[in-house]
């Protein structure tokens, strides 16, 4: 029986386990260059014993930026910067791949340099409020993407998978999900074009299917991964032909040979849609499967009986930097302080301990 402990070949790379590090936005960037800095290669490299680490998503481009102190991967400071924390983990003989965040209609011009305005699939913009340097603001409406603003974004894509590689990411993850710039093309709800980039499935798909393919053909499909979020509501995303559109996006990237596909469950009720896609994409399938609270032990069984093959946690490797040890061992586990997540020094970011001084 395959167990969560054993390695496995993600398209050519070797991983020691099957225990994913999910991306998680820590807001450590901080300062006019948005790199990551000595601290973030510490944290990074304390969580090398992850089978796979996904960083916190990193903006392919200034206007892609959604949240304060968030880093970029579209500059040579950043590029210079992330190959510290590139080479912290592979030190310490982890694996890691790159998030590649457009944040879309979830931003603010005053997160933003200069003149710069969010940009979404059409101007529809998200209820709710969002983070800024001087409080929460409500979300502004974003400016339409013309057709040439399309393809430039998908140049962008490419470009900072391209830096990834530089910076010596073992490859690239792009997010498809919770409501950002690629999951804003694939809902009816935030996308309301009628031109070749919106309207039937086929069209609302596009995006996601020539990044993906942009990316692949920079950086080779075996360094790029698809993260997605069938029904998933967050950030005030609606969704209404859910199995149609996902299962037509899997048709669309499987002949392109991805390195992985990586679904987020961030709704209950969705595993139907999960199992389906798990049986139609064929390579490596990570899974963030829903649960009550954190991710826990409990969802290594998604490895045991076929459903994952590799399954990603989140807040847990928040707070235990050697989770794949505790998980081994049944615990005990750390508390993570939900205070210290965004943002912040060392305190709630590299000072939790291990279970011992050498794990």
């Amino acid at each position: 029986m395959t167990t969560a402990f054993d390695p496995i070949d993600l398209a050519g790379t070797r991983l020691a386990n099957r225990i994913a590090m999910a991306p998680m936005t820590r807001s450590r960037a901080e300062g006019e260059t948005r790199t990551p800095t000595a601290q973030v290669a510490e944290y990074y490299a304390q969580r090398a014993s992850a089978g796979l680490i996904i960083t916190e998503g990193a903006q392919p481009s200034a206007v892609g930026q959604g949240y304060p102190n968030t880093p970029g991967l579209h500059s040579r400071e950043q590029i210079a910067a992330w190959r510290e924390v590139t080479d912290a983990v592979h030190a310490k003989g982890g694996r890691i791949f790159a998030q590649l965040m457009h944040a879309g209609r979830i931003g603010h011009p005053d997160v933003l340099d200069g003149d710069l305005h969010p940009v979404g699939a059409s101007a529809v913009a998200a209820a709710g409020q969002h983070f800024t340097a001087d409080g929460l603001k409500d979300l502004p409406v974003p400016r339409e993407l013309t057709a040439d603003g399309i393809r430039a974004t998908v140049a962008d894509f490419a470009a900072a998978a391209r830096n990834a590689v530089e910076a010596g990411f073992d490859g690239v993850e792009i997010h498809g999900a919770n409501g950002y710039l690629v999951q804003q093309f694939l809902s009816t709800g935030t996308n309301l074009r009628t031109d070749e980039w919106g309207g039937s499935v086929e069209k609302r798909i596009r995006f996601a299917t020539e990044v993906a393919r942009a990316v692949a053909a920079e950086i080779g499909p075996e360094r790029t991964g698809l993260r997605i979020s069938p029904a998933g509501t967050v950030n005030d995303m609606a969704e209404t032909d859910t199995e149609e559109t996902y299962t037509a996006l899997v048709a669309a990237i499987e002949p392109l040979g991805l390195a992985y596909l990586h679904v987020a469950e961030t709704v209950p009720g969705t595993r139907e849609i999960t199992l389906a896609l798990r049986k139609q994409f064929s390579g490596v399938f990570v899974l963030n499967p829903h649960t009550d609270g954190p991710t826990n032990r409990e969802a290594l069984s998604l490895i045991e009986d076929g459903t994952a093959d590799l399954i990603a946690f989140g807040r847990l490797f928040i707070s235990n930097p050697d989770l794949p040890a505790r998980l081994k061992a049944d615990g005990p586990y750390n508390e993570g302080d939900f205070q210290t997540f965004y943002g912040g020094g060392d305190r709630g970011y590299t000072d939790y301990p291990a279970l011992t001084p050498t794990a």
